[in-house]
């Protein structure tokens, strides 16, 4: 596909179009990013919470065996992720896109098949793992490399994308299994995925402005893209950090280490979010409605941090971020009624939509956009394992203990430790952008 993209009928179609519309082309680039965010929730944990009771109780599935399926596939998307950020620097990310998007349509409808555990981990395993790693990767690098200013902005719209899927395919997903079962409403999600995720990145993704002949986004331009060449002092003193360089900084490491202890607490409640209201006595209607409404509030969040990242960076938004999500796991311990259900789900809801939204943005800003896949093609590995050990830690706990208090305090402590880390990761001093 990136061979098709960059022969020159292509581009000259592609420049045609660019030049005929009458904005910054880096807003279809960020659409395009929003759907294919928005399809990938399809194999969101968040999705698939609404299918373990009903899935474990047909097949006499353990919480930790059905949990498992999430952390084979987020550490498959570890292991391919250093290889796809290359794939990314070289050939742009609207070919990640489009193929990972085609393999969570595929695998989530293939689920509806499912007659062991082993189809389960197979079927499911391929789409988390093009969820874990791939899409990261890409759609980040799609707005690093369109917006230098603005981007905490573009990427809290991704974000809401993302949260936006996170209401819809839950709410969807129940109401299917409420009319039918479980298995319609797999197929109903894969049709989703593919319909949303393939057509706009397939036709419209294009990787870099320069390779169009224009310039990424920047403070003090007009509403026309400015033209290749122009002179453009906050492109020049941009940060240009090769993954060698990056790797030999104290805020690579930094980075790491926070997305190391946050994302354990973002998966491992965001799955078994659903059961533990339903273990609490709640109904599966409002187990449903609390989940779309964590996610509604990750949106909300997401466009609240990206105005506060404008006023005060990326890195005090990170440990705000941390800290409602340790206040929503501890809230979540609190949970005996509807209500308290909601406050909870709306504070770590909040916290996520912070999280997603400002963790690629930090590490845009300090190592630059260059490549920038090739520097999270090394970091994403240790956050897709560490979001893959989430829900079996959940899930362990659970099976030993009868219910997830003790993985709610463990998460609790682990977001406030995150939140710590976050305010030492300062850019590295010779790359801060002027202003």
């Amino acid at each position: 596909m990136s061979e098709i993209r960059d022969s020159k009928p292509n581009m000259n179609r592609i420049e045609k179009l660019v030049h005929r519309t009458p904005f910054f082309y880096g807003w279809v680039i960020m659409a395009c990013a929003m759907s294919a965010n928005f399809a990938r929730q399809g194999s969101a944990v968040a999705t698939l919470s609404l299918f373990a009771i009903p899935m474990s109780t047909e097949f006499d599935w353990s919480r930790t065996a059905f949990s498992g399926a999430v952390s084979l596939g987020g550490v498959l998307g570890a292991l391919i992720s250093p290889k796809v950020g290359i794939l990314v620097d070289r050939s742009g990310p609207g070919q990640v896109l489009v193929i990972g998007t085609l393999l969570i349509g595929i695998s989530m409808a293939s689920l509806s098949q499912t007659n062991s555990l082993i189809w389960f981990y197979i079927a499911f395993c391929v789409g988390r793992m093009a969820f874990s790693g791939p899409f990261e990767i890409a759609f980040t690098s799609a707005i690093a490399n369109w917006f230098i200013h603005l981007r905490g902005r573009a990427m809290s719209l991704v974000t809401l994308a993302h949260s936006v899927g996170l209401t819809v395919f839950p709410i969807v997903v129940f109401t299917i299994i409420e009319i039918w079962d479980w298995r319609t409403a797999w197929i109903v999600v894969g049709a989703m995925v593919l319909f949303v995720g393939v057509m706009p990145n397939l036709f419209l993704m294009i990787q870099r402005p320069e390779s169009v002949s224009l310039q990424p986004y920047h403070i003090g331009q007009g509403p026309r893209q400015l033209k290749e060449g122009t002179e453009n002092k906050d492109i020049e003193t941009e940060p240009d950090f090769t993954r060698s360089e990056a790797s030999r900084t104290s805020t690579f490491w930094l980075l790491i280490a926070f997305s190391i202890l946050i994302y354990p607490v973002q998966a491992g409640v965001s799955l078994h979010q659903a059961p533990h209201l339903l273990d609490r006595g709640l109904s599966m209607a409002v187990a449903a409605t609390a989940v779309s409404s964590f996610s509604f509030m990750a949106a909300i969040g997401g466009l609240v941090f990206g105005q506060l990242e404008l006023k005060f960076g990326s890195r005090p938004t990170l440990v705000g971020s941390a800290i409602l999500m340790a206040l929503g796991a501890l809230g979540m311990l609190m949970v005996y009624n509807p209500w308290t259900a909601y406050v909870s789900a709306i504070i770590f809801g909040f916290g996520i939509g912070g999280l997603i939204t400002m963790l690629p943005v930090a590490w845009a800003d300090s190592f630059g956009r260059a490549n920038l896949g090739s520097i999270r093609g090394v970091s994403v590995p240790f956050q897709a394992v560490a979001q893959a050990s989430g829900p079996i830690i959940s899930g362990t706990l659970f099976d030993i203990t009868g219910d997830y208090d003790t993985s709610l305090i463990l998460f609790t402590v682990v977001s406030f430790g995150a939140a710590i880390l976050a305010l030492f990761a300062v850019k590295p001093k010779n790359c801060l952008r002027s202003n």
